[in-house]
């Protein structure tokens, strides 16, 4: 964005969906640690009344407001225009992001959101990507729990491994060792909708099986960059490991970032995720007692079944309580080869995974990509190569999530 473009805003952030779930969990965010700053961001939503609301409920008189509908281009385009960054809590994307991401890119202003749908980011790839790099805006997907532990882990992992040793790893390996937090009703209908979308459309099925989906086509796939499918013995880690439901977006993510930056980390390198089940053969058991829902969601298809979810399940706006949301904690593990093991980095943080840690790594992002010097790269980005280091050492400083790194 140039000189120009940055001095004809009015705001250096609009927090869009600032009235929905994770959209307040931003706004407490930003006003509890960025309150006596010169941030100039404002509320962005579609109900007036529901925006008035949030101002009397967190105290935000100061803060301004602006009304848009996500499906109007031209309100949209008019909310874009004011400021240097957009902020979006508006999911499913694929039903409300598409003309959001237009408008920005129309006005020169940058984005990031918090999607995990694979299928849409695709899409916007293949639709705006050349439009975003002649206009010199930034448009970053997956800027929450998933999948910014993964991607700047990895970059975090590469870049020590290249101080010692001088070279990138060939391959990592992420295994989640621990992780408790709940889920909110938007996340569950936005992976409701994935389903229901690659149900009906059999291109979104190849996009969300093809572990390059992300990238321009490769002929050939690793065993090892497949989704895990079933629990198997992993030596590395020495335990059982299960399937992990965020590896179908985190490692899109991870390779589309090593595409990005000039294939830094390698053209042959490998990346994957799983979960850590336990050492034990009753570990392993219940390891597959733990995926029975996963796999009844996925399978369900009696409408009485449907209708008894949606009565347990929570509704778009509904999450966890705060004391959940500060009691849950994560802890990724990243194995670093070179023909053989050279070091273990580890990614943790503090908060419910899912919407404690998300909200504080989104609302980072945002003022990040706002305010700080970044790398030069535009067009259809990642957390990596869009916000890179200048976002790790944010949240090591305000947002509870530490980087470490062991040399073996």
């Amino acid at each position: 964005m140039s000189e120009v473009d940055k001095k004809n805003k009015k705001f250096d952030l609009i927090i869009w969906g600032s009235t929905g779930y994770t959209g307040k969990l931003v706004c407490e965010y930003i006003i509890k640690n960025y309150k006596r700053t010169n941030l100039r961001w404002a509320l962005g939503g579609r109900n007036k009344l529901k925006l008035k609301k949030l101002i009397s409920s967190l105290n935000l008189k100061n803060i301004p407001y602006v009304i848009a509908d996500s499906y109007n281009k031209n309100s949209l385009f008019e909310m874009t225009k004011m400021t240097r960054t957009i902020c979006s809590t508006v999911g499913p994307y694929s039903k409300y992001g598409t003309l959001l991401v237009e408008a920005c890119i129309k006005s020169k202003t940058n984005y990031c959101d918090i999607t995990g749908e694979t299928h849409w980011i695709r899409e916007i790839i293949d639709k705006y990507h050349s439009k975003a790099l002649k206009n010199g805006v930034k448009i970053i997907h997956a800027c929450g729990f998933d999948s910014v532990p993964s991607d700047l882990g990895v970059l975090y992992a590469q870049n020590k491994i290249i101080e010692k040793t001088g070279k990138c790893a060939s391959k990592i390996s992420m295994r989640v060792v621990s992780m408790k937090g709940g889920v909110s009703g938007g996340t569950i209908f936005s992976f409701l909708n994935i389903l229901e979308e690659s149900k009906k459309n059999k291109n979104v099925r190849k996009i969300l099986q093809n572990p390059h989906s992300l990238n321009p086509k490769k002929n050939f796939i690793s065993t090892d960059e497949r989704d895990l499918k079933n629990i198997t013995y992993d030596k590395n880690s020495k335990t059982w490991i299960s399937p992990f439901i965020m590896a179908s977006i985190n490692t899109r993510i991870v390779r589309r970032s090593n595409y990005l930056m000039d294939f830094k980390y390698g053209e042959k390198f490998i990346y994957n995720e799983a979960l850590i089940v336990g050492k034990s053969i009753l570990s392993k058991i219940l390891g597959y007692f733990r995926l029975i829902p996963i796999y009844l969601v996925i399978k369900i298809k009696n409408s009485a079944l449907k209708l008894l979810l949606d009565l347990v399940l929570p509704k778009p706006g509904q999450g966890p309580t705060e004391k959940r949301r500060k009691s849950g904690y994560f802890k990724f593990r990243f194995y670093v080869f070179d023909n053989k093991l050279k070091g273990i980095a580890s990614v943790s943080g503090v908060g419910c995974p899912g919407y404690g840690s998300t909200s504080k790594i989104l609302a980072e992002s945002s003022i990040c990509l706002a305010q700080d010097e970044l790398p030069k790269q535009n067009g259809i980005l990642t957390p990596s190569s869009g916000l890179g280091i200048p976002l790790l050492k944010r949240l090591e400083k305000n947002a509870d999530i530490k980087f470490e790194f062991k040399y073996l």
